[in-house]
């Protein structure tokens, strides 16, 4: 799956969140997803907080196969920056 397929799939879960901070998930080579509240975008921009992570990670954190949790202890996320930000992502993600 490439990131506009993902985006597709949270577009709704992120305009309807309620969330008020900015979110990035760069996969490298394969892009990046910008949540900026209720917006998001595959535009690269700066973000309360950043996840460094594989595409394919990316998409099973989506689809709910893989435990935001679990990838974080593992190492296959990566957070940079503020991390209560990280902690509200869990209500879109």
């Amino acid at each position: 799956m490439g990131i506009e397929a993902i985006v597709d799939k949270i577009r709704n879960r992120v305009e309807s969140s309620g969330f008020d901070r900015s979110v990035k998930f760069d996969t490298g080579d394969d892009g990046v997803i910008v949540i900026d509240g209720a917006s998001i975008s595959t535009a690269d921009a700066p973000a309360d907080c950043t996840f460094k992570l594989s595409l394919d990670d990316l998409d099973s954190l989506v689809s709910g196969d893989l435990s935001p949790t679990t990838a974080f202890m593992t190492g296959k996320i990566k957070v940079e920056g503020d991390m209560s930000v990280a902690m509200a992502l869990s209500q879109i993600i």
